[in-house]
């Protein structure tokens, strides 16, 4: 396992990495913006058309981007650590196939962007309540009743986001079809959001520790004092929050909060004090620049930023399947 110094240098990388990644983000695009002129419109007030397409366009998309990133892998970071299995990812409890028929319902009839946001993140929060009460039944609540309850839920999300696609008429099916593979065109409001990351790492690192007892076992950490039963709770219910936050955001984005966590756990070990913080600052860095190489690489044309992390994360996850089947 690295030692804190070269740890705390991956994590100062990531820092770094993470600031030039949103400094591209503002700089590149259709109109090309230097460097002096996006620190202009930041810090120094500059006018211009510049300095607008940079404070009122540019910039609520990188942080939006940037926030999703995290959020997504400080939630599989969580979910991985939990079920003590490096390939779980946040969606495995159904939220993701919540928020989406929330979404696409109020799609559907045409609504405001406000109120596609808002049934989003109802649908997220409707399915973790469904999960997390089908799994409690008559009390006994077990780790595999609740995935296995996931499973269910997110598949009659699917059969009922299929619907909904099949019923859609053409002019809004292409906006249907983005928001499901992860668009962050319309995402100009990402300061809530900001707020439930920060909010979350406030609440997750004072239990850091009694996390790196857990991942030894369940009766390691019960007999070290660690409340087992509450701290999953928490965990649980935090990370499906943060999931939720996460898609009412940007829409579906696979694979972040999948393979960014083990990769930094490679990097600097699985110390949850160090893993945590460098988990987000790694996965909002990754969709910052994926989301950056979508709008220009093909530009005037927009990808959606799930596809490049699609693209990404596949190849990365059958390595890492290769490795877990050793």
């Amino acid at each position: 396992m690295p030692g804190r110094g070269s740890a705390g240098l991956v994590i100062a990388g990531l820092t770094l990495a993470g600031v030039c990644a949103l400094v591209w983000a503002l700089s590149a695009g259709d109109l090309p913006i230097g460097l002096a002129d996006v620190f202009g419109a930041l810090f120094r007030g500059a006018e211009g058309m510049a300095a607008d397409v940079v404070r009122e366009l540019r910039l609520p998309r990188a942080v939006a981007v940037f926030v999703c990133g995290g959020l997504l892998a400080l939630a599989g970071a969580l979910m991985q650590v939990l079920l003590r299995n490096p390939l779980a990812d946040p969606y495995v409890l159904g939220v993701s196939g919540g928020a989406a028929v929330g979404a696409l319902a109020a799609m559907l009839v045409g609504a405001s962007s406000w109120v596609v946001d808002g049934a989003a993140f109802g649908g997220a929060l409707a399915a973790m309540l469904v999960v997390f009460g089908l799994a409690h039944g008559d009390g006994s609540w077990t780790q595999t009743r609740l995935l296995l309850t996931g499973v269910i839920v997110a598949a009659g999300c699917g059969a009922a986001v299929t619907l909904m696609l099949s019923l859609a008429t053409d002019t809004r099916l292409q906006s249907m079809l983005f928001w499901l593979m992860g668009d962050a065109s319309g995402a100009s409001r990402p300061w809530p959001a900001l707020v439930v990351l920060v909010a979350g790492l406030a609440v997750v690192l004072p239990v850091a520790r009694d996390l790196n007892v857990l991942a030894r076992g369940e009766t390691t950490a019960s007999a070290l004092g660690v409340r087992v039963r509450r701290l999953r709770y928490l965990l649980y219910v935090l990370a499906s929050l943060l999931t939720a936050a996460a898609v009412t955001l940007v829409g579906s984005v696979g694979f972040v909060g999948l393979v960014v966590p083990h990769l930094v756990r490679f990097a600097i070990g699985n110390d949850q004090r160090l893993l945590l913080p460098a988990a987000l600052l790694a996965g909002g860095t990754l969709l910052t620049l994926a989301d950056t190489a979508a709008r220009t690489v093909m530009a005037p044309v927009q990808l959606p930023v799930g596809v490049l992390t699609a693209l990404i994360g596949v190849p990365v996850f059958l390595f890492l399947l290769s490795r877990s089947s050793r």
